[in-house]
């Protein structure tokens, strides 16, 4: 998917080069520039994007990016359920060897629970051996970063790039080719079979 740069990308670069050398401020900038605000997607459950990946999962409304970002929290609570909203809209983690999709093998997408656009493929997916369900890598344009600095050191935070649902972390630690491991709560996804969209 081609990114058009907006005021956002603009605003990461001078950001960037205010920042300078040095420590956590690197950190920050790379994690700021690597994925920018993606296109608004098409709005329809059977497009497929250049790498035939769909967009949507079944059985969810077909909502634009500012659509579902204006959403309230009341609006969350009522589509979510309790641990799926503490996860996607309140940053929250899930116990880990807790989600069903760990042992998940079928071929097939995994979406956000959110709003139901599709972040990662099957063939994507590994056992990591964390407890969460691990992909080495992600669709490109389906997912934002941001520094996170809740604990003692900077890590890398990922959303949702339609709703700004949290979805996990990703770390450097994965396997080749890409050397990433983005460890996602398996609440803050859905699992959509292949045979669900053939």
């Amino acid at each position: 998917m081609r990114h058009i740069p907006n005021k956002f990308d603009i605003k990461l670069s001078r950001r960037s080069a205010l920042l300078g050398l040095g420590g956590s401020a690197m950190i920050a900038t790379s994690l700021f520039t690597t994925n920018s605000l993606a296109a608004e997607p098409v709005a329809n459950s059977t497009s497929v994007d250049d790498n035939s990946n769909p967009l949507n999962a079944p059985d969810f409304e077909i909502l634009n990016n500012s659509e579902w970002r204006s959403m309230t929290n009341q609006q969350w609570r009522e589509r979510l359920n309790k641990s799926s909203y503490n996860i996607l809209r309140k940053e929250a983690t899930e116990r880990p060897y807790s989600s069903a999709l760990n042992d998940e093998k079928r071929d097939g997408w995994y979406a956000c629970a959110g709003c139901g656009q599709i972040l990662f493929t099957a063939k994507q997916k590994y056992n990591s051996g964390t407890g969460w369900p691990s992909f080495v890598d992600a669709i490109p344009g389906r997912l934002n970063t941001k520094p996170d600095r809740k604990l003692f050191y900077v890590r890398t935070e990922y959303h949702c790039s339609r709703c700004g649902g949290h979805q996990g972390h990703v770390f450097n630690d994965g396997p080749k080719p890409t050397g990433k491991r983005w460890c996602n709560n398996g609440d803050a996804l859905v699992f959509v079979p292949k045979e669900t969209l053939s």
